[in-house]
C-alpha cells in the first residue's frame, strides 16, 4: 500500500489551524501572566480613599481600651484631640516648617553621634552660654501626654521623647523668660512635696551625662541646663517632686528640671518627658516598678488618639522582638539593626553592609525615617515604578517623591516593610508610607541621609498605629501591628 499524500489545500488549512491554536495559547499565557502580575500588585498594595488622607478637625477617640492602670493617652500636639491645638491655633506650623524642624533635629542627632562632645558649665543667669553643640537633640517631637506633678497634683501636658533623658517643666518664678504654655506654669512654692537637689550631691553631678552640660550652682541648689539644636533651651533648678502618672502609679522623689528660663518651639506644651536610656530618664527612675518596660502607639492621624503605657500590662501577644543595640557617643539612644526593605512584596537588593555602615536608632521625635542614601535610592525608584500611573507633584522640602491625587477618589499604594535583625518584618501602615501636605502633594514619607555612614533613624511617621515595645532590662525592642487606630 502506497504512502498517503496530504493535499496542499488540507496542509495549508491545517497549518493555519495550528498557528491559531498557538496564538490563542500564547495570548492566554500572556493574559494569565498579566493577571498574576496584577493580582500580585493588588495583593501587595494598600487601597486608600483619597478623602481619608487629610486629618479631620474633629477628634475621634481610640476605640481600644488598654489596661488603664498604667496607661496615658497620647495625642498629636497640633491636632484637635490636644488642648494645645485649641489654645494656639494661629501658631500651628505648616508642613514645610515641620519638615525644616525635622532637618534640624536630624542634624543635631548626627552631630551628637559623629563626635565626642565636651560638656559646658551652666550659668543660671545666662542660658545663651550653653552651646548648641551640647549634644541634646533639637525639636522635641509631635506627641504629648498629661501627667500630674506636686502635692496637690497639678496636671501638665508634656512632649514625650525617646531621644531625650531629662524630664523638665516650666516653673514659677520665671527668672529669665518663659514661653507661652497652655497649662498654668508649675509653682513649686505651692507644693508640699517639692525639694531642691544640692549642688554638692552626686545626683547633681549625674546631670552631665543626661544633658551634655556640667551642672551649675545657685545658693547651694543644683542648676541644670539643656539646649536643643534649634536654640530652644531650658535652664533652672534640678529638683525632686511627686510624679503622678495615673491614680495608682505615683512616684515620690522623682528627679526633674524646674525650668526658670525657657525658650523654644514646644508648641504650648509645659515641658518634656525624657524616655531615653540614661539613669535620669523616666524609665530608669521608675525601673523598680516597671523594669524599664514601656510601650506606645502613635495614632494614624492628628485627629485620633494613641497611648503610652508603662510595665507589662496591655502589651499585644503578637509582638515580634529585635535586639536593642548601643550607638557609641549616643548611649541614651535606642539603637536598632535594620537589615532590609521590601516594596510591593519585593525585597530590595540592598547589601547588608549599607545598613551597618552608620547603624540606626528608633526615635519618637524625628518625623521622617532617614535611610542610608543607597537604600533610599533603591526604595524610591521601586516605589516610583509601582506608582507610575499617578501624576507627579513638586517635592516638599526633603521629600522628593510626590504625587497629585486630585483626579482620583482612591489610590493603590505599594506596601512597604522594614526588616530588623532576628527575622523581624515590620509592615508600615498605609498612613505611615505617605506624608500629606495637600491632596495635590502627597509624598513618600522617607528621606535619604547625606552619607551611608550617617546614623539611620526610624521616625514617628513610620511608627504610626504600631505598638512599639521597649524592654530596657531585656535589651529588646518589639513591634505589633494594629496597636491603635
Amino acid at each position: 500500500m502506497g504512502a498517503t499524500i496530504i493535499s496542499p489545500t488540507f496542509l495549508s488549512a491545517y497549518l493555519l489551524l495550528l498557528c491559531l491554536v498557538c496564538s490563542l495559547k500564547e495570548g492566554y499565557a500572556m493574559g494569565r501572566r498579566a493577571t498574576v502580575a496584577e493580582s500580585h500588585h493588588l495583593e501587595h498594595s494598600h487601597t486608600i480613599q483619597v478623602s481619608s488622607l487629610l486629618p479631620s478637625s474633629i477628634c475621634s477617640l481610640a476605640t481600644k481600651v488598654l489596661d488603664k492602670k498604667s496607661s496615658l493617652q497620647v495625642v498629636h500636639k497640633h491636632g484637635p484631640c490636644s488642648q494645645l491645638y485649641h489654645h494656639d491655633k494661629a501658631n500651628i506650623p505648616t508642613h514645610a516648617e515641620i519638615l525644616l524642624q525635622d532637618v534640624a533635629r536630624v542634624k543635631s542627632i548626627h552631630s551628637k553621634l559623629a563626635k565626642s562632645l565636651g560638656s559646658t558649665k551652666v550659668d543660671q543667669t545666662d542660658a545663651a552660654n550653653i552651646p548648641a553643640k551640647d549634644g541634646s537633640v533639637v525639636g522635641s517631637g509631635n506627641y504629648v501626654v498629661t501627667v500630674g506633678l506636686g502635692t496637690p497634683k497639678k496636671d501638665l501636658t508634656l512632649i514625650f521623647d525617646t531621644g531625650s533623658d531629662i524630664t523638665w517643666t516650666q516653673c514659677q518664678p520665671c527668672v529669665g523668660t518663659c514661653y507661652k504654655q497652655q497649662d498654668p506654669v508649675f509653682a513649686p512654692s505651692l507644693s508640699s512635696t517639692y525639694s531642691n537637689i544640692s549642688c554638692s550631691s552626686t545626683t547633681c553631678n549625674s546631670l552631665a551625662s543626661a544633658t551634655g552640660n556640667t551642672p551649675g550652682c545657685s545658693s547651694s541648689a543644683c542648676v541644670y541646663g539643656i539646649q536643643y539644636g534649634d536654640s530652644s533651651f531650658s535652664v533652672g533648678i534640678f529638683a525632686k517632686e511627686k510624679l503622678t502618672l495615673t491614680s495608682t502609679d505615683v512616684f515620690d522623689d522623682f528627679l526633674f528640671g524646674c525650668g526658670q528660663n525657657n525658650q523654644g518651639l514646644f508648641g504650648g506644651a509645659a515641658g518634656l518627658i525624657g524616655l531615653g536610656r540614661d539613669k535620669l530618664s523616666l524609665p530608669s527612675q521608675t525601673a523598680s516598678k516597671y523594669r524599664k518596660y514601656f510601650s506606645y502607639c502613635l495614632p494614624s492621624s492628628s485627629s485620633s488618639t494613641g497611648f503610652l503605657s508603662f510595665g507589662y500590662g496591655g502589651v499585644s501577644k503578637f509582638v515580634n522582638f529585635t535586639t536593642l543595640t548601643t550607638i557609641s557617643q549616643g548611649t541614651s539612644f535606642y539603637g536598632i539593626d535594620i537589615v532590609g526593605i521590601s516594596v510591593g512584596g519585593k525585597k530590595l537588593p540592598i547589601s547588608a553592609s549599607v545598613f551597618t555602615a552608620g547603624g540606626s536608632i528608633i526615635d519618637s521625635g524625628t518625623v521622617i525615617t532617614r535611610l542610608p542614601p543607597t537604600a533610599y535610592t533603591a526604595l524610591s525608584s521601586e516605589f516610583r515604578k509601582l506608582m507610575s500611573q499617578y501624576p507627579k507633584a513638586q517635592p516638599l522640602s526633603i521629600l522628593d517623591t510626590c504625587y497629585d491625587f486630585t483626579k482620583f477618589s482612591s489610590v493603590s499604594v505599594p506596601m512597604i516593610s522594614i526588616f530588623f535583625r532576628g527575622g523581624v518584618e515590620v509592615p508600615i501602615a498605609a498612613k505611615g508610607i505617605l506624608y500629606v501636605n495637600t491632596i495635590s502633594q502627597v509624598c513618600l514619607a522617607f528621606a535619604g541621609n547625606n552619607d551611608d555612614t550617617d546614623v539611620g533613624i526610624f521616625g514617628n511617621t513610620q511608627q504610626k498605629t504600631l505598638q512599639v515595645v521597649y524592654d530596657g532590662v531585656g535589651g529588646k525592642l518589639g513591634f505589633a501591628t494594629g496597636g491603635c487606630s
